[in-house]
């Protein structure tokens, strides 16, 4: 009897074992890799009143302030301001032009970017209002503040140029009291800012900014792309740093001839051939940027091809 429940025990066991694997495997690795993400420095509509503590506008703050935001979430790869400003230069807009759809869509591109965060900073300041009352024969003033704060965004295929979602997003913070001193429009640092109506304001904007892009993002497929093949090894432009691991399994395909809407200039995607399976290797090559793959299935692999989740 005591054998009989024993038996039943580890069967039970090798069971609920077996259960979980296939919870482990295609659908895991889509949700590890990460996405590439440019945030471009959003335009500034306001009247230019409020001065940021690192001497930037309102519009290279609150783009800042996205980029942290996305980075904090883990869920993205986001390119660097230096990296980013570097390509704008060279592709002639300079880095605090008004970027475009398309020419996001081109300096995603060249960035390897799958999306780009772009947008305006409508509302930013406060409003303020005054109610007067009386206490056993006092005067009583009492005031109340409120800051808001607008970001008009969208996110840009890079793929095609297309844009993927767009929202105004709004917020506003109040306050009331006898005396309420959390007007200002000069920030000394983070703190200060943080501390204020308009700052706090800002911050839940920024958070729906992010909201609207985790929402949209799975829309967009991701890509890598091959670096280069060596003595039959390919080395792709994604690794640990992408959520890339030892094992995974990615197609590649060489592209072929673009369809271009012939209304709307906008890309349709391409007529791309299957190539071949690689396998990861070593995802921690250039600090995690990159990976040495083996070949699994194919041949003829060039630098440009891409690399695709099975």
């Amino acid at each position: 009897m005591k054998r009989i429940f024993l038996s039943l025990c580890l069967g039970l066991l090798m069971a609920m074992q077996f259960s979980v694997i296939p919870a482990i495997g295609k659908g895991d690795q889509k949700a590890r890799i990460k996405k590439r993400v440019a945030v471009f420095v959003f335009n500034d509509k306001t009247d230019g009143k409020f001065g940021w503590w690192s001497s930037k506008g309102v519009g290279e703050g609150v783009s800042d302030m996205v980029t942290t935001a996305l980075v904090k979430t883990g869920s993205y790869r986001v390119i660097e301001r230096q990296e980013l400003n570097q390509i704008l230069v060279e592709q002639g807009l300079g880095a605090g032009g008004i970027v475009t759809e398309e020419s996001a869509a081109k300096v995603g591109k060249v960035l390897g970017v799958e999306l780009a965060v772009m947008g305006s900073v409508s509302e930013f300041g406060y409003k303020k209002s005054d109610t007067g009352g009386r206490v056993k024969g006092f005067g009583l003033g009492l005031q109340s503040q409120s800051a808001t704060v607008a970001i008009d965004c969208r996110m840009v295929n890079t793929t095609t140029g297309e844009i993927v979602s767009a929202e105004n997003i709004r917020k506003e913070k109040s306050s009331k009291g006898i005396r309420v001193d959390t007007r200002k429009i000069h920030f000394k640092n983070r703190k200060s800012f943080d501390e204020s109506l308009v700052g706090k304001a800002a911050r839940d904007a920024v958070q729906g900014v992010v909201k609207m892009i985790n929402k949209s993002a799975p829309q967009i497929p991701w890509q890598a792309k091959v670096v280069t093949e060596k003595n039959g090894l390919v080395f792709v432009n994604a690794g640990a740093t992408s959520g890339l691991k030892t094992g995974d399994r990615f197609v590649i395909y060489h592209k072929g001839e673009e369809l271009i809407d012939p209304d709307t200039g906008i890309s349709l995607g391409s007529i791309d051939t299957k190539i071949g399976v690689i396998e990861v290797m070593n995802p921690n090559v250039g600090e995690g940027k990159a990976s040495q793959c083996k070949i699994v299935d194919g041949s003829g692999f060039q630098r440009g091809d891409f690399v695709r989740l099975k």
